[in-house]
């Protein structure tokens, strides 16, 4: 048996996006950030429906009707979709753990007026521009370091600067490792864990979405099979009724029947083509509908070919009797429902976690180095000794000198210290972890009226199905004996021993018993569907796959 595979992905658009994100410097990287165009949509036409066009019809199995389904269903194309949502709360959530990269430049010109004879100048001119470049990320473990790199020019019309211009840099690297509240790998990866288990229960409710999709079109299928063969019954019974008609028209020509009696025959006539117009029309109905679930009416050039169902309506054969509990215990195991709330407990549990975090003082403990330097033109000052004075010099430099005591490391700051935040009362930390507990309660209890609910569909569905088998026998017989009253009342009629009458109400009790057969017969066809849906094997027992 073939395989149906669903692929839960963007298959239905043009646009694709994608889970991997570029990183500094990647041409990539410079495409998504300055390069911004509105996403293109483009929904693909349906697909593989001329494979199935036999001839001038639409011929379908019920297999290939469900692989339409799947491949062309806008509603099941939606569902693939919404997944995509949960899978990108992961990529969000490990956001907190990428680098930052900050860089700065100012350039400050200030003249200021001289306040006393130390200012060196008249009028004070300065030239600021410092440079800043700091990086920064979060490691799994909760540990944030940085490193900082800064480098200011000052330039001065003041006689008194020793460095003119002066430059200087420095280079910092910090950490800070919380000791309490957001330690370790497991508190920082919760929001992933978060995120992961909600994809999990989106998955689920994805699958439960199917089941449902799935069977409400297989029900279309049927519909148009219900409504295909009770077309053939409403013609079948106009045949007769034409048949008992031109025989009392022939009647009344010869003098054997009252001319008051074709009254009758010509009433059944009429209103048996009442009810195969009706019927036409229901067919044409069921068919449009089911043209929407394969997307065929999105095609101009399958829209209108007629459809060809090759299924066909037969009595239940088999005589297999329901393990009721065993099916229960199945569709407890099966349902993805069921495993939809369940993984929401997990949720909470990992909400929990998170909440009682929060309820932690926050200590942390801090660390800094720095190395500094200095680089610039050195204006040595004038020297007295005595009667000798030592004419000032200007010794060159530049930003190299400045790097050179940088990276030599030979002045260095250390510093460590430790910071606590201990909230004396903290009501919304306590409100959060009573909000968790109560949303975990509540999922419980829901996951319990899933399981009872769960038990009681299966149970109705099993007596459905039971009842549905032991109608369609009854129908069965009822048919027969209306088939048996109609070819008596016919005898009858032709040795002249009843009226027209009871003919044509045997006619009309053969027509209503197949019928009454075919509803039945359609009938068990849904209510089993429903039990494949209920126990959750429907996906399986049609050979779907979910990737």
């Amino acid at each position: 048996m073939r395989i149906l595979t669903f692929l839960a992905g963007l298959l239905c658009a043009g646009y694709l996006y994608s889970q991997e994100v570029p990183q500094f410097p990647s041409p990539a990287y410079f495409r998504q950030t300055f390069s911004t165009p509105i996403p293109r949509v483009e929904l693909q036409p349906p697909t593989r429906l001329e494979d199935f066009v036999v001839g001038d019809k639409l011929e379908l199995s019920l297999r290939a009707y469900l692989e339409l389904v799947l491949a062309n269903n806008t509603d099941v194309a939606i569902q693939k979709v919404t997944v995509e949502v949960q899978r990108n709360a992961i990529t969000r959530a490990f956001g907190r753990f990428d680098p930052t990269l900050q860089a700065s430049f100012n350039a400050t010109r200030a003249n200021s007026p001289a306040s006393d004879v130390l200012a060196g100048a008249a009028t004070v001119s300065q030239l600021s521009q410092p440079a800043n470049f700091n990086y920064q990320q979060t490691l799994e473990s909760g540990t944030t370091y940085n490193v900082g790199f800064n480098a200011s020019k000052l330039s001065t019309n003041s006689s008194f600067a020793t460095f003119n211009p002066s430059l200087t840099t420095r280079l910092t690297f910090g950490f800070t490792q919380p000791l309490l509240r957001n330690r370790g790998t497991y508190i920082t990866r919760l929001p992933v864990l978060i995120a992961r288990s909600r994809l999990r229960a989106s998955e689920y409710g994805m699958r439960d979405q199917l089941l449902r999709l799935l069977d409400t079109a297989e029900s279309a299928y049927w519909d148009v099979v219900e409504a295909r063969e009770n077309l053939k019954v409403q013609e079948q019974a106009l045949a007769l009724r034409g048949v008992a008609l031109k025989r009392a028209q022939d009647e009344l020509r010869l003098g054997a029947l009252p001319p008051l009696d074709i009254f009758q025959p010509q009433a059944d006539y009429a209103a048996a083509e009442i009810q195969v117009s009706q019927a036409r029309f229901r067919l044409a109905q069921t068919e449009d509908a089911l043209r929407k679930q394969i997307g065929a009416d999105l095609d101009p050039q399958v829209r209108n070919v007629p459809l060809e169902l090759t299924e066909t309506v037969l009595p239940p054969a088999d005589t297999v009797s329901f393990d009721r509990e065993a099916i229960v215990e199945k569709a407890l195991q099966m349902r993805p429902d069921l495993r939809s709330v369940l993984q929401n407990l997990e949720t909470d549990d990992l909400s929990i976690r998170s909440a009682t975090n929060n309820l932690r003082p926050d200590l942390s403990l801090t660390g800094n180095y720095t190395s500094a330097g200095r680089g610039g033109n050195f204006f040595q000052r004038p020297i007295s000794l005595g009667d000798t004075t030592t004419p000032g010099t200007m010794i060159p430099g530049g930003f190299g000198d400045a790097l050179d005591q940088l990276f030599g490391f030979n002045f260095p700051t250390y510093a460590f210290g430790l910071t606590l935040r201990l909230p004396l009362r903290d009501r919304a930390a306590a409100a959060d972890f009573a909000d968790a507990v109560v949303q975990k309660r509540l999922n419980s209890l829901r996951a319990r009226t899933a399981e009872q609910s769960i038990r009681l569909e299966v149970l109705n569905a099993i007596s459905q199905v039971e009842s549905s088998k032991d109608a369609v026998r009854l129908a069965v017989v009822a048919r027969d004996l209306a088939q048996k009253n109609y070819e008596a009342e016919q005898k009858k009629y032709d040795l002249g021993t009843t009226v027209l009458f009871f003919v044509l109400d045997a006619q009309n009790r053969l027509t209503n018993a197949e019928s009454r057969l075919l509803t039945e017969s359609i009938n068990y066809r849904r209510n089993l569907l429903n039990l494949l849906r209920v126990n959750g094997s429907l996906l399986a027992e049609r050979g779907v796959r979910i990737q």
